[in-house]
């Protein structure tokens, strides 16, 4: 108001704005108002944190899918959100996407945990990630950074964080909660593989040049309005595949065909995997190398928090003696061949744990497959290739090749 030159008069205080004295005034007034809002953002802080310390867990009951506020002000299960959550972990185990778990659940109307009516990845990656359903919480993921702005930002280490396990009842086994963890791990970087156009999306390749396939709209505003799926790229110069074009219906026949031949073939395949299983997914050597870069490491920080201990001055002294003697870099070396191990471990744990839901799906078909079923395509197909009309080959999550 003062830049458009309109005075302002305070009845109470007795100040003007444009007077010299009364722009003191409010300059001193508005530094206590401010040092005693720092004063309580700090005490609130304070018990917030000591609250967190004591491993109380807080939870905004109303953006929180899946729990009510109870009459003792604990969270209780609400089954019929707990069912959608349950749903969520379920269809991401399967293999569904989650873009297409996003478009599935906005298409039946299922509300978001805001209330909304439109679902979005960010919000199903939430959930799959959030270990309050696994019974256990993590507090202060995130903190305030200035008592002014509000403004929040992602716990990196700057304050403490406190695990609390079995702070409520459990809506996801844990066992499942760490299935999906690696699961989105073995995912991460590979959106391409996960596309959110159509449950056939990146799942379909030309049998001549291995180029994707991917959804196509003929005849869009008009009654002769048809989806197929083509090469991508088909008409953009180039190589010129004889590969045709599908459209849904012929895929999920020949599908239903497939599954029915690789059923027939459980017993044998089952067989194969139990002969196989520790040759590929055993990780005793990959446990056994994690065990001992573990012991390596303890012993270099160990060595390393004696020798700041025996009169160095600092630790970045330390650190700098220690480069100059190579221990720095060797525990380095140590630490990022740790992760290593531990996320080739992840990534096996999670192609076992797939593959094995693989087999319990074949193994629990035991009648002929008449009709198509999307959980049974997420779930069974990794790729299908496809050479003519006559020569689709479905190659299964175990590696089993089935041309229809």
């Amino acid at each position: 108001m003062k830049e458009h030159k309109v005075e302002c008069y305070f009845e109470k205080e007795n100040i003007w704005t444009f007077d010299s004295k009364g722009e003191l005034l409010l300059t001193i007034m508005s530094s206590l108002a401010q040092e005693e809002s720092r004063s309580i953002s700090a005490n609130v802080t304070w018990g917030q944190r000591k609250r967190f310390a004591d491993g109380k867990v807080t939870v905004p009951f109303k953006r929180f899918l899946g729990y009510d506020r109870g009459e003792d002000g604990n969270l209780v299960i609400n089954e019929g959100q707990a069912a959608v959550v349950r749903r969520i972990y379920g269809m991401f185990l399967q293999g569904h996407s989650l873009p297409a778990i996003a478009r599935r659940l906005t298409a039946e109307g299922i509300p978001t945990p805001g209330g909304k009516t439109s679902w979005s990845k960010t919000t199903i990656k939430s959930i799959l990630t959030n270990e309050k359903y696994k019974g256990d919480a993590l507090l202060q993921k995130v903190y305030t950074v200035d008592f002014l702005s509000k403004k929040k930002k992602v716990n990196e280490g700057e304050i403490p964080q406190y695990y609390v396990e079995h702070s409520r009842d459990a809506i996801i086994d844990p066992r499942v909660f760490d299935q999906a963890q690696r699961q989105m791990a073995a995912w991460q970087g590979k959106t391409n593989r996960h596309s959110s156009a159509g449950i056939f999306a990146d799942r379909i390749r030309c049998g001549d040049c291995g180029s994707r396939y991917g959804q196509k709209v003929w005849h869009s505003n008009d009654k002769y309005r048809r989806v197929v799926w083509q090469r991508s790229h088909k008409f953009d110069g180039g190589v010129k595949c004889g590969t045709p074009h599908l459209d849904e219906a012929a895929m999920k026949e020949r599908f239903v065909k497939a599954v029915n031949l690789l059923t027939a073939e459980r017993e044998e395949i089952y067989g194969t995997f139990k002969e196989i299983e520790e040759q590929i997914f055993g990780m005793r050597e990959l446990e056994a190398r994690q065990l001992r870069l573990q012991e390596e490491c303890q012993v270099m920080e160990e060595l390393a928090r004696r020798r700041e201990g025996k009169g160095y001055v600092s630790s970045k002294e330390c650190q700098r003696r220690d480069r100059q003697e190579g221990l720095w870099q060797r525990l380095q070396e140590r630490r990022e061949q740790l992760g290593q191990v531990r996320e080739r471990i992840g990534e096996r744990m999670a192609k076992r744990e797939g593959m094995e839901r693989f087999l319990s799906e074949v193994k629990g078909q035991r009648d002929v497959v008449t009709e198509f079923d999307e959980g049974q395509w997420y779930s069974l197909v990794d790729v299908v290739t496809v050479f003519s009309m006559e020569d689709m080959c479905f190659t299964f999550k175990d590696g089993t090749r089935i041309c229809v």
